[in-house]
């Protein structure tokens, strides 16, 4: 099985009489190409080709030297980078199999885009990071920006976790959280949300006060369904171990040994973000997450999580982790819409002449 340059224009390979192989690309004779040869474990084979090959068919999409298959022996064939590189990304794939991790398309497509970024870290180290395990589920990040988001949490009193629908800014704080209530790093968790509607007015909502806010703290419960025994959670949350409650039930307190969990955050203003960080207290953890794209603020209303960094930059023990359409861990068509509307933003953002710069400052 050949692969292809994504993108690239097409080519053959012809055989020289040599034996080696000699690219052309149109009419024109390019430089021969390298080849290499190395053998998969044999426990590993299964596991890295995928069922019915299909993990092997992604890597020939993504990859521009041709991959052959032969028994437990990969070939690859290319110009010299690109054997280079398919190199290791096969060698990143046979080290997560060997950690007994499955591979699959996906895992594929992800060690080749962090590979493709250019950072130090090794994809099997990524994707091999256990955060929590749960009935033989275990939550892990699943691109490079969702590990540093991950390691920021570790290291830094603060940390923003900013970027579109999906990228599991939410879930991996929430999994950080669980983790340092079970390891006793802190005594609580505190999950807040702004009450906020988007197009629906909370007075006009039927049910008690309780009833009406709960709609808007019920993601904040399904992820912590995820990584907490369900049964377990009324007596938790009855015992003040973990408390789920509107931003303005924050006001006036000081959380200290608290894992304090912010979400939504594009929906405060610059008045409530100020009063959330200041309720931070000894022992305490904050991780702040949102989308700026999806304020649902009034009209001329700024957003608190767009100025924040403004404020902000520069503070120690505080960090800000973007994450993108990248790391979109939902349906893949999750990351194509989010794509889509970045471009029709900045268009119209060009059209009026006033660009949003990084993201963080704009006229919300």
């Amino acid at each position: 099985m050949a692969g292809t340059a994504q993108g690239g224009a097409a080519r053959s390979d012809v055989p020289d009489s040599a034996g080696d192989v000699t690219e052309t690309t149109g009419t024109a004779r390019s430089t021969r190409s390298a080849q290499s040869r190395f053998p998969i474990p044999d426990g590993a084979v299964l596991t890295l080709l995928g069922s019915r090959d299909e993990n092997l068919r992604v890597a020939e999409e993504l990859l521009a030297a041709d991959v052959h298959v032969r028994g437990n022996e990969v070939t690859l064939t290319g110009g010299p980078a690109d054997v280079a590189f398919g190199e290791r990304v096969f060698a990143e794939l046979v080290a997560l199999a060997g950690r007994g991790q499955q591979v699959g398309p996906d895992t594929v497509r992800r060690t080749v885009g962090m590979l493709s970024a250019g950072g130090a870290e090794s994809p099997a180290e990524v994707l091999s990071m256990d955060i929590l395990s749960r009935r033989g589920r275990t939550i892990r990040p699943k691109t490079l920006n969702q590990k540093r988001y991950v390691d920021a949490i570790d290291k830094h009193t603060i940390v923003f976790g900013v970027g579109p629908a999906g990228t599991g800014k939410t879930y991996l704080a929430m999994a950080k959280a669980v983790q340092a209530l079970q390891a006793k790093a802190i005594t609580r968790i505190i999950l807040t949300r702004p009450a906020v509607e988007a197009g629906e007015r909370l007075g006009f909502l039927p049910g008690t006060l309780s009833e009406k806010i709960d709609p808007y703290l019920r993601p904040l419960y399904d992820a912590l369904h995820d990584m907490v025994d369900p049964d377990s959670i009324p007596r938790l949350i009855q015992a003040g171990t973990i408390e789920i409650a509107p931003l303005a039930y924050m006001r006036g307190r000081t959380l200290n040994d608290a894992f304090i969990i912010l979400d939504e955050a594009q929906n405060t203003t610059p008045e409530q973000m100020k009063m959330f960080l200041t309720r931070l207290g000894f022992g305490s953890k904050i991780v702040v997450t949102g989308d700026i794209t999806q304020v649902d603020l009034p009209t001329g209303q700024k957003s608190g999580l767009r100025v924040v960094r403004e404020i902000l930059e520069g503070v120690e023990d505080l960090h800000f982790a973007t994450l993108t359409s990248s790391d979109v861990v939902r349906h893949r068509l999750v990351g194509d819409i989010v794509d889509a509307y970045e471009k029709w933003q900045a268009e119209q953002d060009a059209e009026r002449g006033t660009g949003t710069g990084n993201g963080w400052r704009g006229r919300h």
